[in-house]
């Protein structure tokens, strides 16, 4: 089927295989992929650009996913080796982070690395400012790990205008954070829609699942949100470029070492271990850095043999098939 039957949409909600798509006209369909896009291409994702075809009143079937200018990948959650895609064509990434049992500066750490590695421009957003009992030193702990990103901390009960800053007209940003740092709330407060919201746990301040799906929701200003759901699970799929531009500080001592390719173990004249040392690089980082650059390295010798299998599996199909289809002309 050419371009020329389809239509141009954008996925703007997803879960389960289900999506929705908004069209040029600003209607909104149902939507599924084709058999061919699940059997051999790599399925939606919110924040895409599709073409579709119709498929009954209000309704069609995703048959070509564009290529995609950004997108945020995180290991699949459970036991498989596969990348999922939780937003795509992402301009922003606000990285939500709530300022009472939810702060974790390494998990911090974990995000930037992959909103570095999707292309996209991270924030740190610290919801919760107005329960902070230091508010200054939570900031400044932040920017110590933030590198490049900007840092902003706000109370989205309170007001979230710090962040219209960002949302410029024709742009996307996304919502990343763990459920219960208050993602729903701003997305709220941006977009003036009526997302479902609830309280945290007052034990550990975790907040149940408010927003189960993915989904794009226009900004009065002319933008796009996209909000996810909390993220137990954040498997890093990340390259060293990404991890160099989360750990900056790093980066910039490492590359005084005198080998290149400086392990930063033994080798003499190691800048890192120097730094480490005279406690101009912290401990806590270097041990994060490291930790982060072992799971990376191991994610991605895990995708690599996971994708060969299922190239190796595709081929099988389309050879068992160009079979078939010799047999059924022969007879």
């Amino acid at each position: 089927m050419s371009k020329t039957e389809l239509i141009r949409a954008r996925v703007s909600f997803g879960a389960h295989e289900e999506y929705r798509v908004l069209l040029d006209s600003g209607l909104e369909w149902a939507a599924v992929p084709s058999g061919t896009l699940r059997a051999y291409g790599e399925l939606p994702a919110v924040g895409d650009w599709v073409w579709v075809r119709p498929a009954g009143e209000f309704s069609g079937i995703i048959e070509v996913v564009e290529e995609r200018k950004t997108a945020f990948v995180r290991k699949a959650a459970g036991r498989a080796h596969a990348a999922q895609c939780v937003a795509a064509n992402v301009d922003l990434c606000f990285v939500i982070c709530g300022l009472d049992g939810d702060f974790n500066p390494r998990r911090i750490e974990r995000y930037l690395v992959l909103a570095w590695e999707s292309r996209a421009r991270p924030v740190v957003v610290l919801n919760k400012s107005d329960i902070c009992p230091d508010l200054e030193a939570a900031v400044e702990a932040v920017r110590d790990v933030a590198g490049r990103a900007e840092v902003v901390a706000i109370s989205a009960l309170r007001s979230v205008e710090p962040l219209n800053d960002w949302l410029q007209d024709g742009l996307t940003a996304v919502l990343l954070g763990s459920s219960g740092a208050g993602k729903s709330t701003i997305a709220q407060s941006l977009t003036g829609s009526t997302l479902a919201t609830a309280g945290v746990r007052e034990r550990d301040s975790r907040g149940r699942h408010t927003t189960t799906a993915r989904m794009l929701i226009a900004v009065p200003k002319g933008g796009w949100l996209i909000d996810t759901p909390g993220m137990r699970e954040l498997g890093l799929l990340a390259s060293e470029t990404s991890l160099d531009l989360g750990f900056s500080e790093i980066a910039a001592v490492a590359g005084q070492c005198r080998f290149t390719d400086c392990s930063h173990s033994e080798e003499p004249g190691c800048a890192v271990r120097q730094a480490l040392e005279e406690g101009r690089i912290p401990s806590d980082r270097w041990t994060s850095y490291v930790k982060l650059q072992r799971e990376a390295r191991h994610h991605r010798l895990e995708a690599d043999v996971s994708a060969q299998r299922a190239e190796k599996q595709r081929w099988k199909a389309i050879h068992k098939a160009n079979k078939r289809m010799h047999r059924e002309r022969g007879h």
